[in-house]
């Protein structure tokens, strides 16, 4: 059986990069009867290329009953939800899961963020609201008279190893400075995108009697990267690959003044990445988690050292 897929914020980081895989790899292409990328602006650049390469873009819709026709309209079985890097993150992500309800979308997978569970609502709110966007998703399971989300599984995934390189401009400027809020001492294991994005994909076209195959339904997984590193420990990876970088700790203040300056992302990214941060100064990312990862690929996640070699050769 093909699945007929719909990605949600397909014009963001991790939603392109998932929608691109499912398009380019065999081993997922082969598996999909039509691919559905849903955008808050379907006119980007990231959205015309996915166009490009067979994608349907579906704009998004301010009144969830409108979104869910759009979405019915798809025949989609299953989609991915991945709330939007934007100010309204919880209210757009309401609403997805509202018009997943009305247009019954059986198989589900949220992605969601790691850490969301250690976060404190006073403290780090945004990150917080992965857990309301959570709970929103599987309340939905036994809501009577819809079929919608009876198979779901949910990926919370560790702080991406590309937002390491939102510095970049800082660490030209800073003779090869890492910056970053975290404290010396504290770890975190940072994740590369591309891994999270091949375990979305293994999920979204699995199958099984009641949808998602049996040993993803219902799951909550964690995914980081395989390697707890200090900012040094990420310096010393980051040099190892040629990419000549030491790491020097700064105030929180100070990252926020970096991101605002050197980068493009948006505010409430900006935030999330912060209290991210706050999360390793407080001791609470020193974990690694990549058994699932290694039991759904059959392989492991990739090393920060593998990561930075990688980016080295695309900007030599």
């Amino acid at each position: 059986m093909s699945r007929t897929l719909c990605i949600t914020s397909a014009d963001g980081q991790i939603g392109h990069s998932l929608s691109k895989l499912l398009l380019a790899n065999k081993q997922f292409s082969t598996k999909i009867k039509k691919l559905y990328c849903h955008a808050l602006d379907p006119d980007s650049e990231k959205c015309r290329e996915l166009a490009d390469n067979g994608a349907e873009i579906i704009a998004h819709k301010n009144d969830y009953r409108v979104l869910a026709q759009a979405l019915k309209a798809t025949g989609a079985d299953t989609i991915c939800l991945i709330p939007p890097a934007h100010a309204h993150k919880l209210k757009h992500s309401k609403d997805m899961i509202k018009a997943v309800k009305e247009a019954e979308i059986k198989n589900t997978v949220l992605l969601s963020s790691a850490g969301t569970d250690l976060a404190e609502e006073k403290h780090q709110p945004h990150l917080r609201q992965f857990t309301k966007i959570e709970t929103e998703t599987m309340q939905l399971r036994y809501t009577e008279g819809t079929q919608a989300v009876t198979s779901q599984c949910i990926i919370r995934a560790g702080f991406y190893a590309e937002n390491l390189l939102l510095y970049e401009k800082d660490m030209e400027k800073n003779n090869g400075k890492l910056c970053l809020p975290i404290g010396e001492q504290h770890s975190f294991a940072p994740v590369a995108l591309d891994d999270v994005a091949k375990l979305a994909a293994h999920i979204l076209v699995s199958e099984g009697p009641k949808g998602l195959d049996d040993r993803f339904r219902g799951q909550l997984i964690t995914l980081t990267g395989p390697m707890m590193c200090d900012g040094y420990e990420l310096a010393a990876a980051a040099t190892q690959a040629g990419l000549n970088i030491e790491f020097d700790d700064i105030s929180d203040s100070e990252a926020k003044q970096l991101l605002d300056s050197d980068t493009d992302v948006d505010d409430s990214e900006k935030q999330y990445l912060l209290e991210y941060y706050s999360l390793v100064r407080e001791g609470k990312t020193n974990y690694v988690s990549t058994i699932a990862f290694a039991a759904v690929t059959g392989k492991e996640p990739t090393r920060p050292l593998e990561f930075f070699k990688s980016k080295k050769r695309h900007t030599d």
